[in-house]
């Protein structure tokens, strides 16, 4: 039986916090749980101030997890706002000096600055921002931000502090797709802008920055310049996450953020015909090149569900899948041509999406949690000790 994240927080259940005496479920100590292919990470919420009772209890939940048996490979217990407190390998004869750090590790997205690196810019990184995730496609018209926003709703829909950014600085699709229409921007100081705050996340675009059906022509510098604001000048806070809804193709912008920010991977939204998995496969070798892990393919308009309950195949179902199995990158779901999904898009109403309708809700729910799995499984390979060998 492979491991799951219900069975993890059961076992949970029995674990006592050393100073209140009460299981940290209902104390609401656990925060987070996910898991996959038996990487585990569990972020707990303190209760106390002790350091001797925070590290009894980190102890007793990896303990906990890893009587659970030979599935659990590796535990990740960190605590609220001190990220990465402890991996542990749970695979046997794991020895001490396997646990030694190199300290020469470098993640995806550091490692895109030099990559992508004009004149070896130095990535800023934007504190306070656990993960950035950019969302791209090789071409126009797939649905990618459509995509970004409803991952960014159904990421905070769990509990996550949620961010989405409008890297489409040639056509910006947030205004519709989230319903800003009459908001207006609210500047933070003398150079921030506070971001706008809805369905749960906050979110920044330039069509809310800019007059309405104004043509938005850049050359390479000023494409660079206008990403560059929306991203370090918005006060995004705390984040959890940060969505980064890119123009299609593999031009300035990707190259940009590749050099500004450290990245934990990229989505990539292609949908079923083979056309559109040409260029989703540049898209692919783009991140590679830019050194960014790939987290996964979402394959959109997967399928239409008729009037008669019949499922359509019109652009050929499963052709994203295919692509990304003969390319070795994770496969995170499908997204259906749904009626629903088009009426809440055009209303900027996505939360409707996971509440209207069962089987909608149902399938992007499913690609968050892929996606949350392939953030856990990175976050555990960037942490993982390593041994060197002389």
């Amino acid at each position: 039986m492979s491991l799951t994240r219900e069975m993890i927080i059961s076992r949970l259940q029995d674990v006592t916090d050393p100073e209140l005496h009460r299981d940290i479920i209902s104390l609401n100590i656990l925060n987070h749980v996910s898991v996959c292919d038996g990487y585990v990470r569990v972020r707990l919420e303190p209760r106390s101030q002790s350091s001797a009772a925070r590290t009894q209890l980190q102890q007793a939940v990896e303990q906990a997890i890893r009587s659970l048996g030979d599935e659990v490979k590796q535990v990740n217990v960190e605590w609220e706002g001190n990220e990465g407190a402890s991996a542990s390998p749970a695979a046997a004869g794991a020895s001490p000096a396997g646990q030694q750090q190199s300290g020469q590790q470098q993640t995806g997205g550091q490692a895109g600055a030099q990559a992508g690196g004009q004149g070896g810019q130095e990535q800023q990184g934007l504190p306070g921002v656990k993960h950035i995730i950019a969302v791209g496609a090789g071409k126009g018209g797939v649905g990618k931000s459509c995509v970004a926003v409803n991952v960014a709703v159904g990421l905070a829909r769990r509990g996550y502090r949620v961010g989405v950014l409008d890297g489409d600085i040639y056509g910006p699709s947030l205004t519709t797709l989230l319903g800003l229409e009459g908001m207006q921007p609210q500047g933070h100081g003398r150079d921030k802008i506070e971001p706008f705050e809805v369905h749960g996340v906050k979110a920044m675009t330039l069509g809310q920055l800019v007059e309405p059906e104004k043509p938005l022509i850049w050359r390479g510098p000023m494409a660079h310049g206008a990403f560059r604001q929306l991203a370090m000048q918005t006060n995004w806070g705390e984040l959890d996450y940060l969505i980064i809804d890119l123009p299609p193709g593999t031009g300035d912008v990707p190259l940009t953020m590749s050099q500004l920010l450290p990245l934990t991977g990229a989505v990539v939204v292609c949908t079923p015909q083979k056309v559109a998995q040409d260029d989703a496969r540049r898209a692919v070798r783009m991140f590679a090149q830019l050194q960014i892990p790939v987290l996964g393919i979402v394959e959109n308009m997967s399928y239409f569900i008729g009037d008669d309950g019949k499922e359509y195949d019109i652009f050929g179902r499963g052709g994203a899948q295919i692509m990304a199995s003969e390319m070795g990158v994770p496969f995170l779901g499908v997204i259906p041509i749904n009626m629903r999904l088009r009426a809440n898009s055009d209303q900027g109403t996505p939360i409707s999406n996971f509440e209207d309708d069962a089987k909608l809700g149902k399938e992007i729910e499913a690609v968050v949690q892929a996606l949350e799995d392939q953030v856990a499984v990175h976050d555990m390979e960037a942490s993982a000790p390593t041994l060197n060998v002389h």
